[in-house]
């Protein structure tokens, strides 16, 4: 490899890292702050905040890496332009093909890491995040375990545990039960325990008592009890199994889902086909990016000014590109007809700017074979 495209790649490798991380931070802080009143509501600590929130990290470098590339092979060569490194390269024979193959090299590279994101990291990541975020929303002992708090596991019923014991014991317990309004009941008891029942979950408690107002008349009835068993229903999605949906499942699994053996409606099966070749298309942005952006900064006439107006229309083409790609998915999971837009959206922009790095090669090379004939230079 050229001591030159040593140096190219170098600081294309370095600025990507650093613009990847910078954004992926950004991405991670943003919805992180979904999960903080979960988190919060059922007493959890900082280490399951931040193991939840580290499982999304790999959906979140897939849209990173192409957006970070683009920006810093712009950057990189803007800048090599302006010291007027690239002239002096230039002139040593290095063609737009040749400064842009650091630039491809890196885009090949995370090609083909976001493949092995999209096909086999992300769907585990993401079926990992869900499963452990149904088990904090529907596991009764992490919600009733909050000691010194007042939860309400439902709408209507609350609950309050003052300690916890050993062997899994509850100490000082009050559960006030509003799902009826017409019948309110507060049960309090003095140790208890949390069982686990088909029918749902329940509260065995001892020494206690039982508190129930009569609306309209005030009259409370009052019953203590040795021994007293309270269901408290079913909570969140315990009422089901828990469905798994297209981003935690494995690409192969997402094409071969028909209506007839899932059971599901052609709309969600659309859309499980359309997440499976997003997922075959999405990591091509990498190296289309890559090319769109070495097209707009090593071809054209050298200006002394900048390449400010290139760098702009390259920016704009990317994002159209983006745009463009969401409304080829929207519109491939509306019908299947569509599905070829996915993948024409990440190639077509990309052998565009081969195209015209080509035919840049191409005129600057004219010009040097017409003075290696005539002796010029």
């Amino acid at each position: 490899m050229r001591l030159i495209t040593r140096y190219i790649l170098r600081q294309v490798v370095l600025g990507t890292l650093l613009v990847s991380a910078g954004l992926a931070v950004i991405l991670w802080l943003s919805q992180s702050l979904r999960l903080v009143e979960m988190i919060i509501s059922k007493g959890l600590g900082l280490g399951m905040f931040v193991k939840m929130t580290m499982l999304l990290m790999p959906s979140f470098l897939v849209i990173v890496f192409p957006i970070a590339l683009f920006a810093v092979i712009l950057f990189t060569y803007n800048r090599l332009n302006g010291d007027r490194e690239l002239v002096v390269m230039r002139a040593v024979g290095l063609g737009p093909f040749g400064l842009a193959m650091p630039a491809l090299v890196v885009g090949l590279a995370l090609t083909l890491l976001c493949y092995a994101l999209t096909l086999y990291i992300s769907p585990m990541s993401v079926g990992a995040f869900r499963e452990m975020r149904w088990q904090v929303r529907n596991d009764l002992t992490q919600v009733l375990v909050q000691e010194g708090a007042f939860t309400e596991i439902e709408t209507g019923m609350t609950v309050y545990v003052r300690q916890r014991g050993p062997n899994d014991e509850l100490l000082g317990i009050l559960i006030h039960d509003n799902r009826d309004p017409a019948r309110p009941v507060t049960v309090m008891a003095d140790r208890g325990a949390l069982l686990n029942a088909p029918e749902g979950p329940r509260v065995l408690m001892e020494n206690g008592n039982r508190q129930e107002v009569e609306v309209g008349t005030g009259r409370m009835s009052l019953l203590y009890f040795d021994r007293h068993v309270m269901e408290l229903g079913k909570t969140g999605e315990q009422t089901a199994p828990r469905f798994r949906d297209a981003r935690e499942r494995m690409t192969g699994e997402l094409l071969a889902t028909t209506t007839e053996n899932s059971g599901l409606d052609p709309e969600n099966v659309r859309k499980f086909h359309v997440e499976a070749h997003q997922r075959l298309a999405s990591p091509l942005f990498n190296l289309t990016f890559a090319l769109m952006a070495a097209a707009a900064v090593l071809t054209g006439s050298f200006n002394r000014r900048g390449n400010g107006r290139r760098i702009l229309v390259a920016i704009g083409a990317m994002v159209a590109v983006q745009v463009i790609g969401l409304a080829a998915i929207n519109g491939a999971a509306a019908s299947e007809l569509l599905m070829p837009l996915i993948y024409a959206t990440a190639i077509v922009p990309g052998m565009i700017a081969i195209a015209i790095l080509f035919r840049a090669t191409t005129v600057t090379a004219g010009p040097r074979a017409t003075a290696a004939v005539t002796g010029e230079g």
